[in-house]
């Protein structure tokens, strides 16, 4: 494709799109990638984001629902739209408009480890270590586990 071809450029990114949601700065390296001028792919990525074909806000959502549905938390969910230049407060926005991360955590460490609640220190440890690294915070991992129960500790 020729690298300051508009209507090329457009084509490619429709192309792109029609396969899967893309964040606007994820399209717009794909499309550098692929041989578009940088400047180019920043002005059809500017046109497709006015006529609502690409939506930031929409994606974000989007890649919460679909992440929460794998049993992934928050802290993890944040991280990877950070990586794909998803704006802090569309994160937000789309985190707040998540599932009930503490019930979610809750059914991953039952889904992982059984119904009964973790019977020794070392087990909760373990237990935690698993819920840290699908990206629940120690809130969420504290009510999954059982440990606010004993140590008393409570939301603030």
């Amino acid at each position: 494709m020729p690298p300051d071809d508009a209507e090329a450029t457009r084509e490619a990114a429709i192309a792109l799109l029609a396969r899967r949601d893309f964040a606007s700065r994820e399209l717009s390296e794909r499309l550098i990638k692929h041989g578009c001028e940088e400047a180019m792919a920043a002005r059809v990525v500017a046109e497709l984001l006015g006529q609502g074909v690409l939506d930031d806000a929409r994606y974000a959502q989007n890649f919460v629902t679909y992440h929460a549905g794998r049993g992934q938390g928050p802290v993890r969910i944040a991280a990877e739209l950070r990586q794909r230049g998803i704006a802090p407060e569309l994160i937000e926005a789309a985190l707040a408009g998540g599932p009930d991360w503490r019930a979610l955590a809750r059914k991953v460490r039952r889904a992982k480890f059984g119904l009964q609640p973790p019977g020794s220190w070392a087990e909760r440890a373990r237990q935690a270590r698993f819920l840290q690294y699908r990206g629940f915070s120690s809130d969420h991992i504290r009510a999954a586990t059982g440990a606010e129960a004993e140590t008393g500790f409570t939301d603030l």
